[in-house]
């Protein structure tokens, strides 16, 4: 199992709500996590902490509005 270190901790407030942005660091780079429930996250890689943040807060609204559109029964 890979050895991941917490990098990072922020907050992103968008509709209304905050979600927590965490960003480790592996062997092979960088890996960026928010998690809306133990069994729905998204996670993106990236070589360095900046240009992973950046690409993490602009991709976290399309995976929240996805979230919030899905029918009742699927979430």
């Amino acid at each position: 199992m890979p050895v991941e270190e917490l990098v990072h901790k922020s907050s992103f407030d968008f509709s209304d709500r905050s979600y927590t942005i965490c960003i480790y660091r592996r062997a092979d780079g960088f890996t960026a996590m928010t998690e809306f429930s133990p069994e729905d996250m998204i996670i993106n890689d990236g070589g360095d902490i900046q240009s992973l943040l950046e690409k993490h807060r602009r991709l976290l609204p399309l995976a929240i509005i996805s979230r919030q559109m899905r029918p009742e029964k699927d979430k």
